[in-house]
């Protein structure tokens, strides 16, 4: 009897774990495919190329051209949408006097594929082997990740380090987003899934900032401020004023471009230093 006891047990937690498995992409991602928008329809230069992973993926991959730019920007959007989704973000970016590189995952928008943690790990490869070899060394390199993407951009670091990073509304890993919820932590147990932003920013010695707006309905502002307080110095908290998570534009966007400009400010007067 005890036997079959234990054999049902772990009968039933296999089970688990093989459902957990099969649908945590379903709760981790959510893209948008096609391409509704395009930056030309704001009237803003850009190129369009697509990016092969090492896994055989092909990406859409956009670039927002600036003859004398302030910094470069490597973008990593949210777990939503796709780049046409996040045009008024990158468009914001760019006008900011910001030369701005940006993909969409695979599954997402144009790019083939289906989403996992490991696969945009690839993404995330091929995105920072391309901005190395077309961006040069003009200006400051800042990987600049939001949401689900500032784990992308914090992982992007470790994989050949900026000159800064900037991780918006993000969290510290996964587990981190569960523990208000007992139900949603168990089943985090069985997930392969980990997103462990802070384990990778506190790989790298490079100034970050970390923005999080108060009134985030997502990703409470509380972790961010634990994402904050897990990574080295130096850092930086900024506070968005009244932001909530899927903000297309800042609502307090004078104290946001500041905080922004002055971070990259910052950078460019150290890589100014740095011996030619």
């Amino acid at each position: 009897m005890v036997l079959k006891l234990i054999v049902a047990a772990i009968a039933a937690v296999l089970a688990l774990v093989v459902l957990v498995r099969l649908i945590e992409p379903r709760f981790a991602f959510f893209p948008t495919t096609g391409e509704s928008e395009t930056p030309a329809a704001s009237g803003i230069p850009f190129q369009s190329t697509t990016l092969t992973t090492a896994d055989g993926e092909r990406l859409r991959a956009w670039v927002f051209p600036q003859p004398a730019p302030k910094a470069v920007v490597l973008y990593f959007h949210g777990n939503g949408g796709n780049l046409s989704i996040w045009l008024p973000i990158l468009a914001g970016i760019h006008r900011q006097g910001y030369e701005v590189y940006a993909i969409d995952y695979r599954g997402y928008g144009e790019s083939t594929g289906g989403p996992t943690e490991r696969g945009l790990y690839r993404d995330v490869d091929a995105a920072v082997e391309w901005v190395s070899r077309a961006a040069g060394r003009r200006a400051p390199l800042v990987y600049w990740g939001r949401s689900l993407g500032s784990t992308m951009a914090a992982y992007a670091a470790t994989r050949r380090a900026p000159d800064g990073l900037i991780l918006e509304s993000g969290f510290g890993d996964a587990r981190s987003l569960l523990r208000a919820s007992p139900p949603l932590a168990f089943l985090g147990l069985f997930s392969t899934y980990r997103f462990p932003t802070a384990a990778f920013a506190r790989q790298i010695h490079r100034p970050v900032l970390v923005m999080h707006g108060d009134r985030d309905s997502v990703i409470p502002f509380a972790a961010g401020r634990e994402l904050f307080d897990a990574i080295a110095e130096p850092k930086e908290f900024v506070t968005i004023r009244d932001g909530d998570h899927n903000d297309l534009t800042p609502p307090d966007p004078i104290g946001y471009w500041r905080a922004v400009k002055e971070f990259v400010d910052r950078l460019r007067t150290a890589v100014a230093r740095l011996p030619r």
